[in-house]
């Protein structure tokens, strides 16, 4: 359990090192482009060979299918939901230099949809360690570099919307302790679950993953990084098979 804890807050202190970067120093939205492309490809990766495969060798491909388009679609209406409360500039990080008027309320939006992504994937980093052959660092490494430009990006939102720096830190730490209990509880209501539940849950996450890095992350980098997002991509989804693979 404690192991669980640990590693759930190490992903989600990405988070809280992003939006301490984007409150006291100056970072090129290119190279922040660069960072959620291969991110991109690392989480893509992380899907791929740690959720589904995993899921579909365990549970069998009718849970893995369902929990995969569930994970989709659930996220895809929370997403838009929050998207039109103001929140679709989460992940992006010029969000504060193209809109000039922002919602009400869009900053409460932005936390929200953060915790909405980082809860799922907290989850699986707990349930990696239920098979006792320690953590998932291909899960840990893709939610982690990940959460960088979130953190980024989303404390642009904060600041539009006259968050104070203390305010903003506050949220991101609780982000930290949302992150943490949701791999506590990960590992501690997975630990006795069958392959068919295991395989619903893990893809569903997977689901949502992929969902994700589609609508918001994969945009945003090209946007700032222009071709060499595709390069980027590829490297990140190396990285995550080459860590598969230790």
């Amino acid at each position: 359990m404690w192991n669980a804890l640990l590693w759930g807050a190490v992903s989600g202190s990405a988070v809280l090192i992003g939006a301490l970067a984007a409150l006291f120093l100056r970072i090129q939205t290119k190279w922040i482009g660069f960072i959620m492309a291969f991110g991109t490809g690392v989480l893509i990766g992380a899907a791929a060979y740690e959720l589904l495969d995993d899921s579909a060798n365990d549970g069998g491909l009718v849970p893995t299918i369902l929990g995969f388009i569930a994970g989709a679609l659930v996220f895809t209406g929370f997403d838009w939901y929050i998207s039109r409360k103001g929140g679709s500039g989460r992940k992006r990080s010029v969000r504060s230099e193209k809109s000039t008027k922002p919602q009400s309320g869009s900053g409460l939006a932005i936390f929200a949809g953060t915790v909405l992504d980082a809860i799922p994937e907290s989850i699986m980093i707990g349930a990696s360690l239920i098979s006792g052959e320690g953590v998932s660092l291909l899960l840990v490494i893709a939610i982690f570099i990940s959460n960088i430009p979130e953190g980024l990006s989303s404390t642009a939102g904060l600041k539009q919307d006259g968050y104070s720096k203390s305010k903003v830190i506050l949220l991101w730490l609780s982000v930290l302790v949302i992150s943490t209990a949701a791999s506590g509880a990960g590992y501690a209501f997975m630990d006795h679950a069958d392959g068919y539940t295991t395989a619903l849950i893990a893809s569903f996450a997977g689901g949502g993953i992929i969902a994700m890095v589609s609508s918001s992350m994969m945009p945003e980098a090209y946007e700032n990084s222009g071709p060499l997002t595709g390069l980027a991509a590829a490297l990140g989804m190396l990285c995550s098979l080459i860590l598969d693979h230790l």
